[in-house]
Order: C-alpha cells, then structure tokens, then sequence
C-alpha cells in the first residue's frame, strides 16, 4: 500500500538542507543617520572619526574630521557640541565626550606637524571670499580642496573674525587657533588683510571673480537708549573684547555691571574679572530658564565669582552707580515692569545686547535681498544674484562659529556646482539610529571623562586656557564608549548567533552579507545587534 505521501530527499544535492523557502521575512543590513551626526552643525561625519580613533588610528581619524571641518583643535575648544546633546549614550549613563575627542585630535595634528589634504587640480575659476572667520576661511578652505582659485580679504589686520576678536584666550589660546589658519593658508589661498570691500559689484568685476561668498561677521554692537549722567562709564562689549585680543584693555574700575545675557555677557564678565574687578554682575532681564548663554559657560562664570541679577533692567547709569528696575516674567515668559527699582554699585557698564552685520557693501547689488539685517540665501547659500553667495553671521541662522564653519562649507560646494554649471544636491539621509533600536545590554556602563580644569583660585589672575585636554588614554576611552548608532561596526554578533550559518564574513572593513538559501527569517540576528544595523523586511513573492 502506498503512503498518502511521500518525501524524496536528494542527498546529493548541495540545496537539500536549504531553508529559505520557510521565510516570510529576511534580514537585511542597513547603514541609519546617528543622532551626533545629524545634530553637527559644522556638518560633521562624527561616528565615522569615532570609528577611526577607537583602534588608536588617530592620524586617520583626523584625517576623516578635516574633511569636513578644518579647525577640530578650536572647535574642540569653543563648540557646544549638540551631537553630545543629541547621543544616545546619554540614554545608556552619559554622552559620548565626542567635543573632547576632537579637541585631542586636533591638538596632537597641530603637535605631529599633519598637513591638511593638498589643494585640487585648478580649475581656472576665481571666487572672492569676503571675511576671515570661520565661515569664510572654511569656506575658502573647501574650495582650494575643489580646485579654484581664492582671494580672502579681511578688514582687520588678523585672520580669526570672532574666534580672534570674539572669544577670550582663556577660552581658545591664540596659537591654536593661529595654528589651524595657517595650516589652510599654505593650500595657496590669497589673503589680504585691512581690506574693507565697499562696493561687491565692482570687488567681482575688478577682481574678475566668477563667484563670490559674503562672509562678514556680526561686529556692530547694538545700543540702547539709558539715560546717563556726564562722565558715566559706558562700553560696549564687543569693544571690550576686541581691545583685550589686541592687547589694550580698557580701563573698567573694580565694580562691573555687563547688560545683557548672551555668550558675549559672560564672556565679557569673565574678562572683567581677568582685568581686576573685584565684583563683576550680569544684568538679565530673565532668569535663568530662558537665558540665552550656554550653560557650561555660565556655570564656569559663576565659579569665577561672577554673580548675575536676575529679573532686571537697566534704568538709568550714573557715575559709580545704576539704577536697576525689578521685572516680572508674563504668562509667556515676557518681563513686565514692576516700578521697583534699587541701585547697584558700578564703576563701568558693559552692554552684550546683541551684534548686527554691516552688509552696506550689498546696496549696490539690487538683486541681494537683505531682510531685517539678514540676507536672504536659498539652500545653497546663493543669494538672489546669480554668483553670489552668503553665509554665517551675515544669514539668518545661529550664530555660532560651528553653524559658520557648517555653511562656509555648504557654500563652497554650492559655488563648485554653480561654477560647473550643474544643479547642487544633497544626497537623501538615511533614516536615523534611534535609542529604540539598540540592544543596550551589550554596552557595559561607563561614564564619561571629564576634562581637567585650572584651579579656581588662578583662574582671574590670567587669561591661561581654563579646561585642559584628555590624555591619550582618555581620549581612546571616550572614542570606544560610542556605540555606533544604527552602522555595523563588524562585532560579529549575527555571525556568531545565527543557528544556519547564513552570515557570511566578508573581511575586515567589508562587513557581512546574508546567504539567504540558508537563512530561515528567525530574526535572532536582528534581536542581537548591539547597533540597530539589520532590519526585518517582508520578503518579496
């Protein structure tokens, strides 16, 4: 009698233990955006960098930084890092110190003497780039890197804009930041220094540039109308700031009021005590919940014994004297007078309420929109005039020197494509790496490395750095504790787990791939993937 059925198995085939016809899902590796990335305003690739310094590999991992950001040893100084505010690991103990990280690399580049890729074949094209800060020279640094010539002009008799007049030494020490500018100057770019552009029309057709990146810097300190008495003592912080970078301080007296409540407020504070006030206060017209300055700042001003008045305005400033009026915040976080008032004792005020650009080199160019002091630039940094492009602080933007760094380098490859006669796009984004799709057991706790810090007690005696760099241990340490959000990292976790032997290992730096007349859809490679790099798709019929 014959069975209902029967099963004939072909020993001599090799597909005779395949299962793939079992599947109604197969795994396949994705490659996702990580949050510090996507978070980078400057356009950073930070995961990958990580990725290179994590074996030790610090020269290639800098090398991979320079790509995008020409300035990691200043940037790993005064950046506020929101791709640590936008890590993962936050989620896990702590952020990754990727700030730290860069700065260690930055330093040792500056240390060993590495020279930044050299410039490209030339092109024949000439841009005039208006501005030497961190928008204009990364800007001019990305597009000797494409091949066309660059003239950078500057009306100041140094290089730096803000970073140089802007930002204390105590923050950013001048020969680190000397150091990376001279680096993308030896790539043959044409500076000229105390050269005010008046008229960008006639600049470009003087110059024949075929292009042009307006990178001037907010340097204009907005004023407010308090009344004074005669002989009050009255500055603006910009002033302040920029006359401490050239090495003649004003006289400030040994009380200090600075108005305002910025980074310029707390940086100017900071200064004051630097130059010998006694008592330096910030006078903010909020509190702290809405105050504009970043926390790490304000918190290291506060240890410096800066004090902040909060809740207030200035009235009225008289010679030794400010009359400060109590304020109340509304429903919607607005101050409201009171009507109360009480005095402060002050020998100078210092007002941080805000900087403007000087863009009256644009009147002549009808075809450049500048809106409520801003210009008006399309997703490539162009502005309305075929040619012209702009960036930093002179865009509606933050205004920080990592967003500047971030368009100066959108702009160069907005002007290579227009030079080239071609559309500029951005390539799609891959979805991002999300905490829900880590398997976060596998990541042992491991809080971060704090940076070392000068004693307190020396810190208003002199304008030496305030926060030191990691070692290389440290720095190595910080780099492993990524977790590489959402890209293989080649852990060999579905390799080893896999019950079909279906990974199939492609060699180091190629990853794996799936032999899916093996794989059945179990998913366990999915379940244990400590990154998030393999996803479950329907499989296709």
């Amino acid at each position: 009698m014959e069975p209902p059925f029967a099963i004939t198995l072909d020993v001599g085939s090799s597909r005779a233990n395949h299962t793939g016809s079992w599947r109604v899902e197969r795994p396949v590796y994705v490659d996702r955006q990580p949050p510090c990335s996507d978070a980078c305003l400057a356009g950073e690739r930070v995961q990958q960098w990580l990725y290179q310094a994590e074996p030790g590999d610090y020269e290639a991992a800098w090398r991979q930084l320079v790509e995008d950001n020409p300035f990691p040893a200043v940037m790993g100084r005064i950046c506020y890092h929101p791709c640590e505010t936008a890590c993962n690991r936050a989620q896990l103990d702590e952020a990754v110190g990727i700030n730290a990280v860069e700065r260690f690399l930055g330093d040792l580049a500056i240390d060993r003497g590495w020279e930044l890729p050299p410039a490209g074949s030339d092109t024949g094209k000439r841009v005039l780039v208006i501005g030497g800060g961190p928008a204009g020279l990364s800007c001019a640094y990305r597009l000797r890197r494409l091949g066309h010539h660059v003239r950078l002009v500057d009306s100041a008799v140094a290089l730096g804009g803000m970073m140089r007049f802007g930002i204390p030494a105590y923050r950013l020490p001048r020969d680190v930041l000397d150091a990376e500018i001279e680096r993308i100057i030896a790539l043959g770019i044409d500076v000229g220094l105390e050269h005010t552009v008046e008229d960008i029309e006639s600049e470009r057709a003087e110059g024949a540039f075929d292009a042009v990146f307006v990178a001037v810097g907010a340097q204009l300190a907005r004023r407010l109308d308090i009344p004074s008495g005669d002989s009050a003592r009255v500055l603006d912080a910009i002033s302040l700031l920029h006359r401490v970078a050239d090495g003649d301080p004003p006289q400030l007296g040994l009380r200090v009021a600075v108005y305002g409540g910025g980074d310029t407020a707390i940086d100017a504070a900071r200064t004051a005590r630097r130059l010998g006030a006694t008592d330096a206060v910030v006078v903010y017209r909020r509190n702290r919940g809405h105050m504009p300055a970043h926390g790490d700042e304000l918190d290291e001003a506060l240890a410096e014994g800066v004090t902040v008045r909060w809740l207030s305005v200035v009235d009225r400033v008289d010679p030794g004297r400010l009359v400060v009026e109590k304020v109340r915040l509304d429903d919607e976080g607005f101050p409201v007078p009171t009507g109360e008032t009480e005095e402060l004792a002050a020998d100078s005020l210092v007002l941080a309420l805000g900087q403007d650009t000087d863009l009256t080199l644009l009147e002549r160019a009808p075809d450049v929109a500048v809106d409520d002091g801003y210009v008006q630039v399309e997703a490539t940094m162009m502005t309305g005039e075929a040619g012209v492009f702009a960036g930093g602080d002179s865009v509606p933007s933050q205004r920080t020197a990592t967003m500047a760094i971030g368009h100066g380098g959108r702009a160069a490859l907005g002007i290579d494509a227009f030079l080239a006669g071609r559309d500029a796009t951005d390539p799609p984004l891959a979805a991002p790496a999300t905490f829900d799709r880590l398997n976060t057991w596998y990541f042992a706790e491991a809080p971060r490395t704090r940076r070392p810090e000068l004693e307190r007690a020396r810190r208003v005696s002199t304008f030496d750095e305030v926060v030191g760099g990691l070692t290389e241990e440290n720095a190595l340490f910080e780099a492993r504790r990524c977790l590489s959000c959402g890209n293989c990292f080649e852990c060999d976790n579905c390799f080893g787990v896999c019950p079909d032997n279906a990974v199939i290992k492609l060699g180091p730096g190629e990853r794996y791939r799936f032999d899916y007349d093996f794989c059945k859809g179990c998913g366990i490679c999915v379940a244990e993937c400590p990154c998030g790099a393999i996803d479950m798709v329907p499989e296709e019929i």
